[in-house]
This record gives structure tokens, C-alpha cells and sequence, in this order.
């Protein structure tokens, strides 16, 4: 028995999906330990954090005056330091509390891979700020290709399409390196917005993000649909002030995605543009892997097979993959070396 075993040391290792709408936390010999979305609810007036993560996501929206709930992330990346930094600070310790350690965590967070180099110094600081003892970043197309289990430090091409809520990171890999990479700030919540700004000029109807969620997840496409569907939605009547109940369909939904979804299929236009013939070639071989929550719009998969007459899968457990492959790092980080940020 080793000094670490009779001192009841448990690695504290933890990989982190720092996403626009939610927070993934995997520790290492463990798995994914946490997921809630990337809100805090704070006092306005002393400023201090009331809540994180799903607890505050439920006061979106319905918050009394002196409470402000706010999602710290924009596009992929932070908007707001201190809050970031807090709903870091509160994850690490709500995955670490039961554990007993003798140092701060190695943290691996997942960022975009068109970050720049002030957005990655916002990140490592954060993360230390939060607790972390060392910081390591890893682009999320290539953490979302580990976490498929394509095999990324082989000599051949494997395309990735990961869709988060504030980016779409669209990435050729080979030899643990990104060769092309397109990076767009279109993702999940443009669709979200697109609703909203749809439904208020079409219906004079006030909705929140999390209804507009909601009727992109239930009636939401982007390929005609063998059978179209209708949602009844509420919200408060710009006219009268009222609230009131209306009727959308998915063909109109549709319409109004096609901002958002047409700016995704160009980017991965470009991208096989882009790519060398020697890569192409493999690509058309393997196919497109789709990742991250906005990959499973339905029928966004065919709009971009039909568009780039190439395979294309939407990957088993979407929402996990970047993680999924930060942990993955996490437990292989000499392996996975090359395929850190410096």
C-alpha cells in the first residue's frame, strides 16, 4: 500500500466542457460527475452569486428586482470574468467536496479552437482564480474527436462538425493537429434568438430564450419533415400587454432557422474548401462526424449530406463528446500531449 493509499488520496484530477449553455465536468477514474447549464443568479445589489448552474437557469426570465440571472459565456467564450469565474469556483467544488485531496486539481477545459490569445489567458485565469493548480486548454473539435474515438494522431482525415450553443467549430484532424478549422459564433442560441425576433414580428408575442428552447427542441428542423407539427406557445401580447396563447408550425420554425442553419452549412462549405486532396480524399472515405448539442436539430444532418454529397453521422451521446474526449486526455495526458494549446 502506497503513502497515497494510507492517506485515502483520491485523484482530483477534472476535464471541463466550459460551454455557452452548459457545463460539463469529468474527474478523472470517476467519468462525468457533473452537467448543468452555464447561468448564475446574482444580487444586484451586493453582487453576491445566489445560485448556479440549473438552480439559477430555472430564474431566467423570472427574476425579482434585486436578482439578476445572467449567463456568463457568450459565443464560446467569456463575456464576464468575475461570473465565470464563480460558477467555475462553485462546480470544482461541488464535484470535489466528498473527495479528499492533497492538492488543487490539473484542469483541462475545452475551449474554441478560433479563441484568441486574450480569450485563453481569460480562461486559464478563471480557472486558477476558481482553484485549479494547472491549466491546460484543448481545442473542443478535437477533444469532440477523441470523444468519438476517431482516431486523431493517425496519419488520415477525420472531419468533425461540433455545434455548441454559441460556436460552430468545424475541424479536419490528422496527426493530433488541426489542419483546416472554421470557426463561426452561429450556434444553439442564434436559433433560439431567431425564434424569439420571429415570433414577436410575426405575432406581436414577447417569448423568453427558454420557451424559444423549447419549441426549437419540439417542432424545431431543418429538413421538411415526413410529418409536420404545430406547438401552442405563450407569451405576453406587445399590444395589449396580456398574455397570450398562439399556434406555430414547424414549417415556419423552419423558415425562420434557415438564417443560422444556411451561415453552418457554408462554414463547412468553406472548410472542405479549404482542405488538402491528400485529406479529402479520406473525408470522403469516412465521412462527417457531427457533435455538441445543435447537431441534433432534426434534419440538419441530410440539409448537409444533401449539400456536401458526403456521409455525415450525428455522434451516439452528442452532448458528451467534448468532454467525453477532455476526460479521455485527462487519464491519457502523455499520449494526448501533443493535442494541448500552448
Amino acid at each position: 500500500m502506497g503513502i497515497r493509499d494510507l492517506l485515502g488520496f483520491v485523484s482530483n484530477d477534472i476535464a471541463i466542457d466550459l460551454g455557452t449553455a452548459n457545463t460539463l465536468v469529468y474527474v478523472k477514474g470517476k467519468g462525468i460527475v457533473l452537467n448543468e447549464p452555464s447561468v448564475v443568479a446574482v444580487d444586484r445589489t451586493n453582487k453576491k452569486v445566489l445560485a448556479v448552474g440549473r438552480e439559477a437557469k430555472e430564474m431566467l426570465g423570472r427574476t425579482p428586482t434585486g436578482v439578476e440571472a445572467v449567463r456568463p459565456l457568450k459565443d464560446g467564450v467569456i463575456a464576464d470574468f468575475e461570473k465565470t469565474e464563480e460558477l467555475l469556483r462553485k462546480f470544482i467544488l461541488k464535484v470535489l467536496q466528498n473527495r479528499r485531496f492533497l492538492v488543487r486539481p490539473r484542469v483541462i477545459v475545452s475551449v474554441p479552437s478560433g479563441i484568441t490569445e486574450v480569450e485563453k489567458r481569460a480562461v486559464r485565469d478563471s480557472a486558477e482564480h476558481a482553484g485549479a493548480r494547472d491549466v491546460y486548454l484543448v481545442a473542443e473539435p478535437i477533444a469532440a474527436a477523441i470523444g468519438v474515438g476517431l482516431p486523431v494522431d493517425k496519419p488520415t482525415g477525420n472531419m468533425v462538425i461540433d455545434i455548441g450553443g454559441g460556436t460552430t467549430e468545424i475541424a479536419v484532424i490528422t496527426l493530433n493537429g488541426i489542419v483546416t478549422d472554421t470557426s463561426i459564433r452561429v450556434g444553439g442560441d442564434k436559433m433560439d434568438d431567431a425564434i424569439v425576433q420571429y415570433v414577436k414580428r410575426q405575432y406581436n408575442l414577447f417569448i423568453g430564450e427558454q420557451t424559444a428552447e423549447q419549441i426549437k427542441l419540439r417542432i424545431g428542423s431543418a429538413f421538411p419533415m415526413e410529418e409536420e407539427m404545430e406547438m401552442q406557445i405563450k407569451g405576453r401580447d406587445l399590444i395589449g400587454g396580456i398574455p397570450k396563447t398562439i399556434t406555430v408550425s414547424s414549417e415556419e420554425i423552419r423558415q425562420t432557422l434557415q438564417e443560422p442553419v444556411s451561415a453552418i452549412v457554408e462554414a463547412v462549405r468553406e472548410s472542405l474548401e479549404k482542405t488538402p486532396p491528400e485529406l479529402a480524399s479520406d473525408i470522403v472515405d469516412r465521412g462527417i462526424v457531427m457533435t455538441g448539442g445543435g447537431s441534433l436539430l432534426r434534419g440538419l444532418g441530410d440539409l448537409l449530406s444533401q449539400e456536401t454529397h458526403l456521409p455525415i453521422r450525428v455522434a451516439e451521446d452528442a452532448l458528451l463528446c467534448v468532454v467525453l474526449g477532455s476526460g479521455r486526455i485527462l487519464d491519457n495526458i502523455d499520449h494526448y500531449e501533443k493535442v494541448l494549446m500552448t
